[in-house]
């Protein structure tokens, strides 16, 4: 099982949250981040970076139900 990331470009305000806790999946590019990989395997850090997101710009997806950010 994989679970995909996703940074909403169009949302994110590159406040680097995501990337202070998470460095080998985030990273800023220019005044967005982005992730550096598309699928991972299930990871609490990357579910805790989508929460931690001010933004809400971060979506963790299996498959097709959302994993992240959690409510």
């Amino acid at each position: 099982m994989s679970w995909n990331v996703e940074v909403d470009e169009n949302t994110c305000i590159g406040s680097g949250m995501c990337a202070a806790l998470m460095p080998e999946l985030f990273e800023l590019e220019g005044a967005t981040a982005r992730a550096l990989a598309e699928k991972i395997e299930p990871d609490e850090t990357a579910l805790d970076a989508a929460d931690s997101c001010p933004a809400m710009a971060i979506n963790v997806t299996d498959g097709s139900r959302l994993v992240g950010p959690r409510p």
